[in-house]
């Protein structure tokens, strides 16, 4: 008994003489724990493994050249060395002697396309249920879902886009049923095993977002919010005033459960993410502009926009992309008020201009589309020139896109991304030649070896097929 009061006393003058040693004198409470330490989360958990197939020292010559950025030359010439652009110029410049040369005679050499707006490998060919996975229809908000998680690298359709469209990179956004749908990914187009082994090596990921129509009709049909417009940018305001809230206490170096989720809104709001918005309607544009600068983030680009000729100023203004088609509307409410010219108005007004398709079959003539564009332009007399109107198809989606350092135009150091056309390509006769992504060329109408079969297709009718 005296033992135990002896021993109680002296565990007392223990953790006494403790807490003045934590505390400076002053006795440590039951809260004064050790500051956790912030966890720190892998950002690029699923890198890309992409290296570009081999390539030959390569020189077309006497080829009309369209830059990408607006240049044009005639009787021009490139060289493509080690996967890059080395060289572009008229019929003076300097060429090496010991290269593959191919004479462009009559015909046209450009950048590659880029679709900034596809769904490729997350809806493939043949369009079943089973390959259905480019929506999670679950909650309004699903910006913890990745679309590389759904791309199946097997899907016919990126071959036809390439050997008809002359497509060499692309974005895969999830669908638009959601406000905030999830992550995008930009693919190099070319023939992988994995995902990871066509992703573009360096480009931001996207968030795709949605506004209007789609999600207040998906979920009010689901007897849940959102089922207005009013009920869109409050759910939206919610989730972003959360994510604020989520970054701030990372940025002050306190520690957080990793949430997914709220992973990718903090990187919208960082500016790492590239917000892309599906968005018809110009008041709703404007609004979405609006929430953007109460939280914080850039919209990169807003897709389909068929109105937004009407806000063509602003959108120049805000430094805004328009991803648009040349002639879809009226299939639904929010897409009735579009017109033709729309894309040469937003050109005229000086605002970053893009041709996109949301379609597997249009992806293969994206050079149609922009002629169209184009066409429309002219009868009111908004003259773009060819050179001009190819900005829509290359230099702009890969500024849109965070890629516009590496690939979308011919000039020395970027990538070889390369089309040659059998004739001008705003002809509707018009196909591509030849083909080549970081100087490999990998297509040529000549030559059957060099049309791109996916696993998929191998031993099935129409295996291949060029159309």
């Amino acid at each position: 008994m005296i033992r135990g009061v002896k021993g109680s006393l002296l565990a007392a003058v223990s953790l006494a003489l403790v807490g003045c040693a934590a505390s400076n004198g002053e006795t440590a409470s039951a809260s004064d724990k050790p500051a956790e330490k912030p966890v720190k989360f892998n950002k690029d958990p699923y890198p890309s493994t992409y290296k570009g197939y081999p390539t030959r020292l390569t020189v077309v010559k006497g080829v009309t050249i369209f830059d990408g950025e607006g240049g044009r030359i005639d009787n021009g010439a490139i060289v493509m060395t080690s996967g890059k652009v080395t060289a572009v110029g008229g019929p003076g410049m300097d060429l090496p002697t010991d290269a593959d040369v191919i004479d462009g005679t009559g015909k046209f050499l450009t950048p590659g396309i880029i679709d900034i707006h596809s769904h490729l490998g997350d809806y493939p060919s043949p369009s079943v249920e089973a390959h259905s996975d480019g929506n999670e229809m679950t909650s309004p908000t699903t910006p913890e879902v990745w679309s590389e998680h759904s791309v199946w690298p097997q899907d016919p359709g990126f071959s036809r886009a390439l050997a008809n469209g002359g497509v060499t990179s692309l974005q895969i956004l999830p669908g638009s049923a959601n406000l905030m749908g999830g992550r995008s990914i930009t693919l190099k187009n070319v023939a992988s095993r994995t995902v990871q082994g066509m992703k573009f090596p360096g480009a931001p990921y996207g968030l795709k977002m949605a506004c209007g129509e789609n999600p207040k009709r998906v979920y009010g049909g689901k007897g849940r919010a959102p089922s207005t417009r009013m009920g869109n940018f409050a759910v939206n305001r919610a989730t972003w005033q959360k994510a604020a809230a989520y970054k701030k206490k990372m940025d002050d170096g306190k520690a957080v459960d990793r949430d997914l989720a709220m992973e990718t809104l903090a990187g919208v709001l960082s500016g790492e993410i590239l917000v892309h918005n599906h968005c018809y309607r110009a008041d709703e544009m404007a609004l979405v502009i609006d929430m953007s600068k109460e939280f914080g983030y850039k919209v990169s680009t807003f897709h389909h926009a068929v109105e937004s000729y009407k806000i063509a100023d602003i959108l120049a203004k805000e430094g805004i992309c328009s991803a648009m088609w040349a002639d879809w509307w009226g299939f639904k409410m929010e897409a009735y008020d579009s017109v033709n010219e729309n894309i040469p108005l937003v050109y005229k007004a000086g605002a970053c201009t893009i041709v996109h398709s949301d379609d597997a079959n249009q992806i293969q003539r994206l050079n149609q589309e922009a002629a169209k564009a184009r066409a429309a332009g002219r009868r009111i007399g908004i003259d773009v020139s060819d050179e001009q109107a190819w900005t829509w198809l290359s230099y702009n989606p890969a500024k849109a896109l965070g890629i516009a350092d590496k690939t979308g135009s011919l000039k020395p150091g970027k990538m070889a991304d390369v089309v040659l056309w059998n004739g001008n390509p705003f002809s509707a006769y018009t196909r591509p030649e030849k083909v080549w992504i970081d100087g490999a060329l990998m297509f040529d109408a000549n030559d059957p070896k060099r049309r791109p079969v996916s696993d998929f297709e191998l031993g099935q009718p129409g295996e291949g097929d060029v159309k």
